[in-house]
């Protein structure tokens, strides 16, 4: 009989193969013990009330025991979680948001003389309250790559990995996003 020491031991792949391999539920409790915290707080940034975080935790996890053998081991499990729960939140916000989100085009010239560190300095001194308000009014797929970057702490290869896309389309992507928080925040300031 193994002890929950051993059953600690077991590393997220071996769970998985034994997950899928005998749709093993007992199994899938102990992966879903090991990361209902971190879906629920990624669930959390998207939604309202904790209701309806523990609402799409759920049904982040029954998606997830269906479609478990489609995790192919390129990335830690860890990292495509993130993704398989970003994108059912982001697929859930935008079902459910009668407002669409309209692409704009960023005029790059003033920005392209700043440097990097520059952009940064700008994005991370905006004050924290108006910026988590702010976060609420730019499309969920610009508000996930920057969580993914900003509060997850992913580096570039993690989010290609994540989002399946090259590098230079997440640098485009993120700094899209950066662009239009920074507008967005400027022009909503009391």
């Amino acid at each position: 009989m193994e002890t929950s020491k051993d059953i600690n031991r077991i590393s997220d792949e071996d769970l998985i193969k034994g997950i899928v391999k005998n749709n093993d539920t007992l199994l899938f409790e102990i992966l879903y013990d090991r990361y209902v915290s971190l879906v629920y707080n990624k669930c959390y940034g998207f939604a309202k009330d904790s209701d309806e975080a523990k609402d799409l935790t759920q049904d982040v996890f029954l998606k997830l025991f269906v479609k478990l053998a489609s995790f192919k081991g390129a990335s830690k499990f860890s990292t495509w979680l993130y993704a398989f729960t970003y994108n059912h939140c982001v697929n859930y916000v935008t079902r459910n948001t009668a407002k669409k989100f309209e692409k704009q085009s960023v005029n790059y010239t003033d920005i392209e003389n700043l440097s990097e560190d520059e952009e940064d300095e700008t994005f991370l001194t905006m004050k924290v309250e108006k910026l988590k308000e702010v976060l609420e009014l730019i499309s969920p797929e610009e508000k996930m790559i920057l969580l993914l970057k900003y509060q997850d702490n992913l580096s570039i290869k993690e989010i290609e990995s994540v989002l399946g896309i090259g590098e230079s389309a997440v640098k485009m992507r993120i700094k899209r996003a950066k662009d239009k928080l920074i507008d967005t925040y400027n022009n909503n300031l009391n």
